[in-house]
């Protein structure tokens, strides 16, 4: 299992075949790959705060939940920090699991839980000013199926 928060811009066809080279043992790999959203047209970037330490254990912990709600064989979270243009990629989720039903329900899960419940705080910028990205009733809503 593993999770990076980082800087850096990753690249999610290559940290996909990474993850799932030379797994036999699995018979579904899902990964989702999330992106800056430049709803409005006018942002000029993202600024994603976290507590280094805090975020990762924080994260680790759901992961743990997952794979053993799950029975995964691995999963990979990825989450950026920093200031990210529109279009950049943000997050990433992969699962692997013996069967797709698995590796899909336990990427939903996390995918939800890094969305509502994750410790980042995130900044639109725009030529209007910065503004902090409020929760939404329909991220805490995903969350209830959980």
């Amino acid at each position: 299992m593993t999770v990076r928060v980082q800087a850096d811009l990753f690249d999610a066809g290559a940290e996909l075949n990474d993850f799932a080279k030379d797994r036999t043992d699995v018979g579904a790999v899902v990964s989702f790959t999330g992106v800056v959203r430049d709803t409005a047209g006018d942002l000029s970037e993202m600024q994603i705060e976290h507590y280094p330490g805090m975020t990762e254990r924080a994260i680790g912990k759901i992961v743990d939940e997952a794979v053993a709600r799950w029975d995964l064989a691995d999963a990979l979270v990825i989450h950026r920090h920093g200031a990210l243009k529109p279009g950049a990629p943000i997050m990433m989720v992969a699962t692997a699991a013996a069967h797709r039903a698995a590796a899909f329900e336990a990427a939903g899960f996390l995918m939800d839980y890094l969305k509502s419940r994750a410790p980042f705080w995130k900044k639109e910028i725009t030529a209007q000013g910065a503004d902090w990205v409020a929760a939404k009733d329909e991220d805490e809503d995903a969350l209830k199926r959980w």
